[in-house]
């Protein structure tokens, strides 16, 4: 009884927490973001020995790990970072026969041998060379630290399964298998951000996705043509692929701390503004528990 109390708690919690983040705009790391900062690990900390590990140094109610973090620092010292991946919001760093999983609620920032480091930190990783990488959370966010295979979170697993929007897996084709889970009912918002249909897609990244598709998000998927859903796809290749190769959106930072190079069109820094295409005036309300932006001229509803 007293576990059954627990989860509704935290379920409600986080419930709590996740509208905070949509209404008052705050976004998270998803997948242009985590793909990013994946190549930058690659580009930065690759090859890099571990020589210590501090978990848990600024207690925070809803920082998840994996087992103790008190042993992150046996289990990851003396390791050498090999390769970095994302999967979906994830990002994932080998350490030998270990693994560093990053959720899409922490930032996690590159430090430089003798920069000044946060006061304020859930994982702080330090290299032999005098560099480091600090992993914090804006609101929640899990930094998992783990031998490789004992992880078997299903969003973890869910994420590495499922083709990304970056592969030639996810084509026309498999887009529209996942229009077949009934989804019919569904407005193009909580199709694209809920479920887990496309990991790492959120609230976040879908606003311009459905703004280059000429759509709003809330019009129901049983409503839309052919050529609109094609249009969904579409836009969610190009949009996240330019969004990537902008070094994510505007709206969040990089490895290094720097916000990225995409102009977001539709989010909290364009509500009340006029659209770029049309003129028309970005709307901001709530839906669905929480925020969506769209141009009140070229998304009709």
């Amino acid at each position: 009884m007293l576990r059954i109390l627990f989860k509704a708690t935290v379920k409600r919690e986080l419930s709590t927490i996740f509208l905070f983040l949509m209404k008052e705009g705050i976004v998270m790391i998803e997948l242009p973001e985590a793909r990013v900062i994946a190549e930058q690990i690659n580009q930065t900390i690759k090859g890099k020995k571990i020589s210590s590990v501090v978990a848990d140094h600024t207690p925070h109610k809803f920082a998840w790990y994996f087992g103790d973090p008190k042993e992150y620092h046996n289990l990851l010292f003396d390791k050498t970072i090999g390769e970095a991946k994302s999967f979906g919001g994830l990002v994932e760093i080998s350490a030998e026969n270990c693994r560093i999983l990053l959720g899409e609620g922490v930032r996690i920032i590159f430090h430089n041998k003798n920069e000044k480091l946060p006061a304020k930190h859930q994982l702080l990783i330090m290299f032999d060379d005098g560099s480091s990488v600090s992993s914090s959370i804006q609101m929640y966010g899990g930094m998992w630290c783990f031998k490789e295979g004992e992880n078997h979170n299903p969003y973890y697993e869910i994420a590495k399964e499922k083709p990304s929007p970056y592969s030639d897996d996810f084509d026309e084709d498999y887009f529209m298998s996942l229009l077949k889970e009934n989804t019919g009912n569904l407005s193009a918002k909580t199709f694209l951000a809920t479920q887990q249909r496309v990991p790492g897609l959120g609230n976040g990244v879908l606003q311009d996705i459905l703004w280059n598709a000429k759509l709003h998000p809330k019009s129901k998927i049983s409503s839309l043509s052919h050529n609109n859903l094609l249009d969904i796809y579409k836009s969610i290749k190009a949009t996240l692929n330019e969004m990537a190769e902008k070094g994510g959106r505007d709206t969040e930072k990089d490895f290094f701390g720097i916000n990225g190079g995409y102009k977001t069109m539709m989010s909290s820094k364009n509500a009340t503004m006029s659209c770029p295409r049309c003129g028309g005036t970005v709307i901001k309300e709530t839906y669905m528990g929480g925020s969506i932006y769209y141009c009140s001229g070229c998304q009709q509803f």
